[in-house]
Order: C-alpha cells, then sequence, then structure tokens
C-alpha cells in the first residue's frame, strides 16, 4: 500500500496514519530491523576533565559533557581506558588515519593502511542495501575509512548530493547515461579478462602474484557494476524530508555537522546504507560559535591556559550537542515496534585522548544504541584495545568475528 493513500468521498480527502501494510517492498523478513553501525570521530579531541567523572558504574556524576547528554544517559555507555597501540606518526595527527583501522605507526616511512572496521561490516552486508556503507566528511574529502588494499574509500562532504544520490530519481536521460557508463565499465573489464591468460602466460611467478591480485580487484569492479545495475531498476525511497542546502562557509562548523548527522536516520530508516562513518575534521577557521575567537586547532593545544579551554568547551560542547541530538532523533522513530536506536550501534569518540599533546591514549569513546546494556561508565584497564569494542560491535551486529585489527578478544560490561 502506497503511504500517499487517501480515503475519498464526496470530494473530502482524510489522509490515513502510517499502517503496517504501508511498509516498504524492502521490508524486514519476519519483523526483524536490521542491524546497524554508525562511526563518528571528532579529530581534535574532547577536553578530557570534561568527559571522564570520578565515579564509575551507573552512578556516576555529571561533567559539562556527560551533562548535555543527561537526557540519554541510559541510551549509551561512556568507556576510558581504551587505545590503539603504537599510534605515534610522521605529522602529529596522522592517528586520524587509523582510527577505524588501528595500524601501527600510521603515516611513517613504508605505512599502509589497513581495513577499517565500517569496511569490515560493509563487506559482510554487501549489496543487501543500495549502498554498502557511506562515509562523510564536515569539511574536505579524507576519509578514515579503508578498503582492504589500504586505500581510503573518500568522503561525501555535501548533504545535498548524497540526499539527490539516495531519494531522489534522476531525469529518464540521466538515467540511461549512467547506465550506459555502467555497460561501458563492464565492457572495458570483459576485454580486460580476456587478455589476462595471455599476460599471465608471459610473466613471472612473482609478476603472477601481483597480476592475481589485480585481476581480483577487477573481479570486484565487476560485480559491483552488477550490483549498481541491479539497484538502479529499483525505485529510491520516498521520505518525508527536504534536500537540505549545503553550508559552503566552513566556520560554520556545526552547521556542517549537524547537516550530516540529520541524514542519518533518514538512511536507517528508509535501509539505505547499514553502515555510516563521519569524521568531525580541522575546520582550519574560528568556527562560527558565540565566544570563540580562536582556531579551533589552536585552541586543542591550549596549554592550560583557562581562557582557551573556556572557548575550546563551547566548540566541543557544540559537537557533543550533535551526538546528543541524533541520539534524539534515533529513538523517536521507530520500525518493527522498537526504535531506530535499538538496532542501531553509535560510537562517538576521537583519535586523540589528550589533543593538547597529541597523545592517542585513554581515548573518550560512548556508544550508544544497539541492543547492548547502557546506561554507565565504564573504566577499563588504560590499553585495552579499543579493537575489542569493534569486535564486540560487530558480534551484535550478527557478524561472526574474533578478531579485529589489535584486538585480544571482546569487550564485555
Amino acid at each position: 500500500m502506497q503511504r500517499r493513500t487517501f480515503l475519498k468521498s464526496t470530494g473530502v480527502s482524510l489522509s490515513l496514519p502510517f499502517l503496517e501494510s504501508m511498509a516498504p517492498a524492502w521490508a524486514f523478513a519476519g519483523g526483524e530491523a536490521p542491524k546497524r553501525l554508525v562511526f563518528i570521530c571528532t579529530a581534535l579531541g574532547l577536553h578530557p576533565p570534561n568527559v571522564f567523572p570520578e565515579t564509575a558504574g551507573a552512578d556516576y556524576e555529571p561533567t559539562p559533557y556527560l551533562d548535555l547528554l543527561k537526557d540519554h544517559r541510559k541510551d549509551f555507555t561512556l568507556f576510558s581506558g581504551l587505545q590503539h597501540e603504537d599510534q605515534t606518526g610522521r605529522q602529529p595527527h596522522d592517528s586520524e588515519l587509523t582510527f577505524l583501522t588501528s595500524a601501527r605507526k600510521p603515516g611513517m616511512g613504508g605505512f599502509r593502511n589497513t581495513i577499517s572496521i565500517d569496511q569490515v561490516a560493509a563487506n559482510h552486508f554487501g549489496n543487501q542495501t543500495r549502498f554498502s556503507s557511506v562515509s562523510l566528511g564536515s569539511a574536505k574529502r579524507r576519509s578514515q575509512s579503508y578498503t582492504s588494499g589500504g586505500v581510503m574509500i573518500p568522503a561525501e562532504t555535501s548533504p545535498a548530493n548524497l540526499f539527490a544520490k539516495m531519494f531522489l530519481e534522476g531525469k529518464p536521460a540521466e538515467i540511461r547515461k549512467q547506465q550506459q557508463r555502467l555497460g561501458d565499465g563492464k565492457s572495458i573489464l570483459d576485454e580486460l579478462g580476456s587478455q589476462a591468460k595471455k599476460l599471465k602466460s608471459k610473466a613471472s611467478a612473482a609478476d603472477n602474484h601481483l597480476l592475481n591480485d589485480y585481476f581480483e580487484s577487477v573481479r570486484q569492479a565487476e560485480k559491483n557494476i552488477e550490483t549498481s545495475q541491479g539497484w538502479m531498476d529499483k525505485p529510491k525511497p520516498k521520505v518525508d524530508a527536504s534536500q537540505p542546502s549545503d553550508i559552503a562557509d566552513h566556520a560554520d562548523m556545526i552547521g556542517r555537522v549537524k547537516l550530516l548527522t540529520d541524514l542519518v536516520p533518514l538512511i536507517i530508516q528508509t535501509d539505505s546504507s547499514r553502515v555510516i562513518s563521519i569524521m568531525v575534521q580541522d575546520h582550519f577557521v574560528v568556527p562560527k560559535v558565540d565566544g570563540v575567537t580562536g582556531n579551533h586547532h589552536n585552541l586543542s593545544h591550549h596549554g592550560q591556559d583557562e581562557e582557551k579551554i573556556e572557548q575550546l568547551q563551547k566548540i566541543e560542547a557544540s559537537i557533543v550537542g550533535c551526538y546528543g541530538e541524533l541520539l534524539g532523533n534515533m529513538k523517536s522513530r521507530t520500525e518493527s515496534g522498537k526504535s531506530l536506536l535499538d538496532s542501531t550501534s553509535i560510537l562517538f569518540g576521537s583519535n586523540l585522548g589528550n589533543a593538547n599533546a597529541h597523545h592517542a591514549n585513554n581515548l573518550p569513546v560512548f556508544l550508544a544504541g544497539g541492543g547492548f546494556k547502557h546506561g554507565q561508565y565504564i573504566k577499563q584497564k588504560e590499553g585495552t584495545p579499543l579493537c575489542n569494542l569493534f569486535v564486540s560491535m560487530l558480534n551484535q551486529a550478527g557478524i561472526e568475528a574474533n578478531e579485529f585489527g589489535q584486538s585480544k578478544g571482546t569487550l564485555s560490561w
């Protein structure tokens, strides 16, 4: 049944409430909503005294940032003591490369990144959704999502473009043009495949090893094209939301972040993707936040200057506030009799535990939703692998995994 169904009589139309029989064609088998994973990283850290309370457990006392999330106290868990080992890189902020991968010595000579946790999940869910994963950035195309070959997946920075890709049907001419592109790509790959045997017969054993890797990438590209062709024949989901207008001004950092987080419930509720990563980046400008006159990056290196810390707190509080709004929006929307948050694990944290000193230990990590037991502050032993939590998130999402990155098991609480 279409959602835009009306009861009509003698010229009067009465709109109906949302009914179970109006569920979209991609409604979930057995009524169980699928599990989803969302990863949000604020790359310039969070001032530790404003995050961590003194008391562990469910009776923790409020802190400036926890107080902003008080309406969701039972919906999230705060962790301390988590980290990745060997995160000192060539540049002070290179740890942002590995927040979702845990690869050691980022940026150093010969460094090659490893697969990120979101892409492990994306590979598992595959083509069950129109987009296997979505990577978003608040300022630039750099993301924290990496393929198994260590290749970065560029971030989308335009909420308007992403909305159009997901929810707006293209004009017939545009669809035909896209179909032609896919067809041309398939033809090129077919031609490559026909030449593969000839080339391998002339290559050395070492070269054949490299060629095998290369042709495996070709085969994956073929699968991606076939998947794209299949999804082009399916109508895009209709949403009761307007296409957002992009914010061009990088100084409006919070506005840009909010546009990204506002898209998350739409993506989840339409099952357009089950894996989302968002990177809150350094905007290299003075952000438009009341009472702030300094550059965000410079303020994060406050040197214990109280005035700088006060300004930094205003910026970070606004970022934490975006996380709180996202939790509220996810709780207010339902599917299969539960809220979107019940089926979605949303991790929020940073690659820096102490941005003032560029330390990448004792990271601030919040985990909300996903069916976990929440409402506590969990003090882990300092040095506990963050990857242990990643493995727990995969398992909770129905993805069987014994290890990931630097993990030494799972994290339970």
